[in-house]
């Protein structure tokens, strides 16, 4: 489980291709503290440790993981903002956030304000794929509030430390973003899909 709030940002220093899967090389600045096995969320998806060489862990993702998600189109260079997975006892100051990309949208617009951006996001139309106001979103894995919601769209203001700490000051407009949307939404609109199924069919 993650918490959305981005801990560091790594760099992608290596692709290796296998068969349908890509490894992924990483460096970070944690690396010392990580261990085989262990997972890390990378623009919000969460892939699992394979080999570590001194500044540079290895990471695995499938094939399914390349066609849901960014990591597909990712290139050497690509900074991914990275997050450990949450520790029992820690606080929990952003939302619940699986690591399990739902579907990528596109970052339409970034409008500048004083003192903060915001960001236009469209994405498909699906099952449990919504937004509300106030609510949460995880954006290329940052917790997020949504500020306006629509369906297949919403927006989020981004604070000027979120900004710089994160790769979304180099992100252009049209880019790809990984979206993971609310759990407890998602089994909210599953249980009503259900129940009207049911009484459809009754």
């Amino acid at each position: 489980m993650f918490t959305g709030i981005i801990e560091s940002k790594g760099e992608l220093v290596g692709l290796q291709k296998e068969g349908g899967n890509v490894q992924l090389q990483v460096r970070a600045d944690f690396v010392d503290e990580l261990q085989v096995d262990q997972s890390v969320a990378h623009d919000g998806v969460c892939l699992t440790v394979v080999a570590i060489d001194k500044d540079v862990y290895t990471v695995t993702a499938i094939e399914e993981t390349l066609l849901k998600t960014n990591l597909g189109r990712a290139k050497v260079g690509h900074q991914f903002n990275l997050e450990r997975c949450a520790m029992v006892g820690d606080r929990m100051d952003g939302h619940v956030v699986q690591g399990h990309v739902d579907t990528t949208g596109t970052l339409e617009r970034i409008e500048t304000r004083d003192g903060s951006w915001i960001l236009t996001v469209v994405h498909p139309k699906g099952s449990g794929w919504i937004t509300v106001p106030k609510g949460s979103i995880t954006l290329s894995g940052i917790s997020l509030t949504v500020v306006d919601s629509a369906p297949g769209r919403f927006t989020v203001a981004i604070i000027p430390y979120t900004w710089e700490h994160t790769n979304l000051h180099a992100t252009p407009e049209g880019s790809p973003m990984n979206l993971e949307f609310d759990v407890m939404g998602k089994y909210v609109a599953q249980l009503l899909e259900a129940h009207i199924n049911a009484r459809g069919g009754a």
